[in-house]
C-alpha cells in the first residue's frame, strides 16, 4: 500500500510527529491517521472531536519508542520536548490538534476548550502534554496577555487523577513558560506531596525563589516532626534561597546516617550561598571533593 505523503500545512513538531507514526502504524491504521489528518480543514468540528476521541481505536496505546536521534530532533524542535513516555495515540492526538490550529487559527482556542471539557484520562493528558507546542493567538486589545489556555493548566495541577497531573507537570515546559510564583510553588508542593520526582520538572532550577525555599523547609520540618522520610531533591530548589534561621536544615541532613540525605545536604550547601553553608561542606570533605570533581551532581542524585 502507497502512503500518503506528509501535508504540508503541518508545523515542524506535527510533521515530525506523524513520520514517527508513521514508522509506528500498520498499514491499516496509518490509513485512518492520514485520511483523518488530510481532512482536517474540511470538517467540521462536532467530527473533528469524534475522531480526536476515536484515535486509541485505530492507532493504539503503544509506546511511542522514540530513537535517540528522534529525541534530539525533537528537542531541536521545541526546547525541553520529552517524548520518552508518549504512546501512539497520544502523537497522534497531538498532529490532529495541531493540524487544527493550523487549519483553523480563529477558532481553534475554542476547540482545544471543548476538548478539555468533555476529556477522559487519556484525552486529558494528551491535551496537556501538546499545549508547550500549540501556536499562541493574538490577544485582542483590552484583553490579558495570560496565554488562553492557564485555566486548563492550573486544573491539571489541582487533579488528584495522578497521570493528568504528571502530563502538566512533568516534562512539559508550559508551566515554567506561563505560570505566576506562586501557581510555580504550588506545582512544585504538589508534586512532592503526591511523591512524584522533581527533576523531569522543566524549570526546576530557574523558577526557584525565595518564597518556595522557605515553603519548602517547612515542609521538610513538618516531615521530620512526624518522622517521616522527605524527597532529597527538595533541597536542590529550596538551598539556593535559604535564609540564615534555616542553616540548620543542612547540618541536619549532613548528620543523616542516609546516604541519599547526606549527598543532598553536601549538594544544597554547595548551591546555597550563606557562608556557613560552605563551612558545613568543608566538614564532609570527601562529598565536597566529588562535587568538585564533577563525580556528584543532583542530576546523579536523581539517577541513583
Amino acid at each position: 500500500m502507497q502512503r500518503t505523503t506528509l501535508v504540508p500545512v503541518l508545523d515542524p513538531a506535527a510533521k515530525f510527529l506523524y513520520s514517527c507514526l508513521e514508522r509506528h502504524l500498520n498499514d491499516n491504521a496509518f490509513q485512518w491517521f492520514s485520511e483523518t489528518v488530510d481532512q482536517v480543514k474540511e470538517t467540521a468540528e462536532k467530527i473533528f472531536v469524534a475522531r480526536f476521541s476515536a484515535v486509541p481505536r485505530y492507532l493504539g496505546k503503544a509506546d511511542l519508542d522514540v530513537s535517540d536521534a528522534e529525541k534530539q530532533t525533537a528537542a531541536q524542535i521545541h526546547p525541553n520536548w520529552n517524548l520518552q513516555h508518549w504512546s501512539v495515540d497520544q502523537a497522534g492526538r497531538a498532529v490532529l490538534i495541531l493540524a487544527w490550529a493550523a487549519h483553523h487559527p480563529d477558532s481553534y482556542v475554542s476547540t482545544v476548550a471543548k476538548l478539555f471539557s468533555a476529556a477522559d484520562v487519556g484525552e486529558l493528558v494528551a491535551l496537556y502534554q501538546v499545549l508547550p507546542l500549540l501556536p499562541q493567538p493574538d490577544v485582542p486589545k483590552g484583553e490579558s496577555a495570560s496565554h488562553h489556555f492557564l485555566n486548563q493548566a492550573l486544573d491539571g495541577i489541582r487533579t488528584n487523577m495522578t497521570a493528568v497531573f504528571h502530563a502538566i507537570a512533568l516534562n512539559n515546559s508550559y508551566p515554567a513558560q506561563h505560570f505566576s510564583e506562586d501557581a510555580w510553588n504550588q506545582l512544585v508542593l504538589k508534586a512532592l506531596f503526591v511523591g512524584s520526582p522533581l527533576h523531569p520538572i522543566v524549570g526546576l532550577d530557574r523558577r526557584a525563589n525565595p518564597k518556595l525555599s522557605r515553603m519548602l523547609s517547612d515542609y521538610a520540618h513538618e516531615r521530620w516532626a512526624a518522622g517521616r522520610s522527605i524527597n532529597p531533591e527538595l533541597w536542590r530548589v529550596a538551598a539556593p534561597f535559604l535564609e540564615v534561621d534555616r542553616i540548620g536544615d543542612l547540618a541536619k541532613l549532613l548528620a543523616s546516617t542516609d546516604e541519599q540525605e547526606q549527598k543532598a545536604g553536601a549538594l544544597a550547601c554547595a548551591s546555597c550561598p550563606l557562608p556557613d553553608a560552605k563551612d558545613l561542606l568543608a566538614q564532609v570533605p570527601h562529598l565536597q571533593q566529588q562535587i568538585q570533581r564533577g563525580e556528584l551532581s543532583w542530576d546523579f542524585l536523581s539517577a541513583s
